[in-house]
C-alpha cells in the first residue's frame, strides 16, 4: 500500500508547496474509517455497501450504495437470467465486463477488475478562459459536489484561504448528512452553506458569483439548470472550474469510491491471490487531493481552466505505482 502512495504524496506535496497548507496523507485517507469504526475491508467494503464478486473470466465490483440501487437489485438479476436468484451465483455465470454493463444500464455503479486502465491522466485541463494570477486567499469557491472527493477538495482550498460557500439542494441534501457527524464537520468546517430550491435559479446566480466551482454532476444535469463551465471560464479572466466525474465528462457511467478503486485496479491481493478492497472507499480522497493540487496549480497560473478530474484514472495513477 505504502509503494503505492509515492504519487499521491509528491501531489500534497507540491499542493503544499503552491499553498503552504500542510496535508496529512493517513488523516485525508482513513480518518472516516477510523472514526466510524469501520472494519478492515475484504471482498465486502469497509462501509457494507460494494462487494468483489467471482465471474465467469475475473472479478467485478457492484456498489449497491443507495436505496435505488438495492431496488434496481431484481432487474439485474433478470437481465443476468438469474431472476429470484442471487448475485453472487448471477455473477459466476456471466463476464465481469457483462456483469458491469448489465449494473451500469440500471443506473447501479459497477466495474470489471482493472477496467479503466490508465488510458486518460488524472486531470485533464481544458482552457475555455482568459489567464488572470490572483492569490487564492479570498477567492470565493462554490462547492456543489457532495460526499467526500469535492469536498475534501474544497477543505483544502478552504484551509488555503479560500472562501468556501457550500450548496445543497433543498430536494437533496448532501448524503454525507447521513454518515458521522465528525467526519462531515471536518470536511465542512468555516465553509458557509446555502441550501437552494434548484428550480428557481438561485442555483445559477450563486455559480455567478464564484471564482472557482467544484461540482461531480452530470454536464447535461447542470445545463438544466442554466449553468455552463464553459460559459463561467469565458465571462470572467481567472476562473477556475473542477468536474469531478467517474469516468471522465464524456461517460456517464456512476462511480463511487470502492468501485471506481476497482476499475482502476487499486485493490490488495488476499494469501490466495484473489483482489481484496484497499482502504475505505479509497478512489473518494485520492480524487480530492489530485483535484486539490490541480485547482492550486491552475489557479497560480492564471486559471481560464476546466479540470475534467477523474474518479476511476486518480486511482489508476495509484494502481500501478507499487509495481515500477
Amino acid at each position: 500500500m505504502a509503494a503505492r502512495l509515492g504519487p499521491l504524496a509528491a501531489t500534497v506535496r507540491d499542493f503544499t508547496a503552491l499553498t503552504g497548507v500542510p496535508v496529512d496523507l493517513p488523516t485525508a485517507l482513513f480518518l472516516r474509517a477510523r472514526l466510524a469504526g469501520l472494519p478492515l475491508p475484504g471482498r465486502v467494503s469497509a462501509g457494507g455497501s460494494c462487494r468483489l464478486l467471482a465471474t465467469a473470466d475475473g472479478w467485478a465490483a457492484v456498489n449497491l450504495a443507495r436505496p435505488d440501487d438495492t431496488a434496481a437489485l431484481p432487474a439485474l438479476l433478470a437481465l443476468l437470467g438469474a431472476e429470484g436468484g442471487d448475485l453472487t451465483t448471477a455473477a459466476g455465470g456471466v463476464g465481469a465486463r457483462q456483469l458491469a454493463e448489465q449494473a451500469q444500464l440500471l443506473g447501479i455503479p459497477a466495474a470489471a477488475l482493472g477496467s479503466a486502465g490508465a488510458d486518460r491522466p488524472a486531470v485533464r485541463a481544458e482552457r475555455h478562459g482568459e489567464p488572470l494570477v490572483r492569490p487564492l486567499p479570498g477567492l470565493r469557491v462554490v462547492d456543489l459536489s457532495a460526499l467526500w472527493a469535492g469536498p475534501l477538495c474544497a477543505r483544502l482550498l478552504g484551509l488555503a484561504g479560500a472562501r468556501v460557500v457550500k450548496a445543497e439542494s433543498i430536494a437533496r441534501p448532501d448524503g454525507a448528512r447521513s454518515g458521522h457527524p465528525d467526519f462531515y464537520r471536518w470536511l465542512h468546517d468555516g465553509h458557509e452553506s446555502r441550501v437552494l430550491d434548484f428550480a428557481t435559479g438561485a442555483l445559477a446566480a450563486l455559480v455567478d458569483e464564484a471564482d472557482l466551482v467544484i461540482e461531480a454532476s452530470r454536464p447535461r444535469a447542470l445545463r438544466r439548470l442554466g449553468i455552463r463551465a464553459e460559459r463561467f471560464l469565458a465571462a470572467r479572466p481567472g476562473r477556475v472550474w473542477v468536474s469531478i466525474t467517474g469516468y471522465g465528462r464524456d461517460d456517464d457511467r456512476i462511480a463511487f469510491g470502492d468501485d471506481a478503486a476497482v476499475a482502476a485496479g487499486l485493490t490488495g491481493r488476499d494469501r490466495h491471490g484473489d483482489p481484496v478492497f484497499l482502504g475505505d472507499a479509497l478512489a473518494d480522497p485520492v480524487t480530492g487531493l489530485f483535484a486539490a493540487h490541480a485547482a492550486a496549480r491552475s489557479l497560480a497560473a492564471g486559471g481560464g481552466e476546466l479540470l475534467c478530474v477523474s474518479m476511476t484514472a486518480c486511482a489508476a495513477a495509484l494502481a500501478g505505482a507499487g509495481s515500477r
